[in-house]
């Protein structure tokens, strides 16, 4: 097997990208199948093996004390991760459990404020989670 795997993300590229390519060669293929040459290229037997091993490969980017950078609500912050899980039937997504080095205020009033230090999210292949705010923002997004 390869000694670096590429992420989720980057698999689905390179399947996306041979599949465009075979099919200016006039052969026509399915998605599902470009993902099984990808991932026989990784070395791995198919598809579901190689996206389980990338999305566990992804959760364990994230170590506990590591730091990372990112934004919350729209505001920057430092963190220190005190637990990242591989999520299961979502390949790629990891659940993180943030320690901000700095409270960050997630109120936009000027009338109050409440701070928040500890972060709880789940991050797609991206780096952003799905859910968003009311500009169409997401929640929780950290940085590459």
């Amino acid at each position: 097997m390869t000694e670096n795997l590429p992420t989720i993300a980057q698999a689905k590229a390179m399947a996306r990208e041979w599949r465009a390519a075979r099919q200016q060669a006039g052969e026509s293929l399915r998605h599902g199948a470009a993902l099984e040459h990808v991932a026989r290229q990784l070395g791995f037997r198919d598809w579901n093996l190689c996206a389980a091993m990338l999305s566990q490969a992804e959760a364990q980017r994230y170590q506990p004390g590591q730091v990372v950078r990112g934004r919350y609500l729209s505001q920057p912050f430092s963190a220190r991760v005190l637990r990242a899980t591989a999520l299961e039937g979502r390949v790629g997504w990891v659940r993180l459990e943030l320690d901000l080095e700095v409270p960050v205020d997630v109120v936009t009033s000027q009338r109050f404020s409440s701070f928040r230090r500890r972060v709880n999210g789940v991050i797609g292949p991206e780096g952003f989670s799905r859910e968003q705010t009311s500009d169409g923002q997401p929640h929780l997004v950290i940085d590459p």
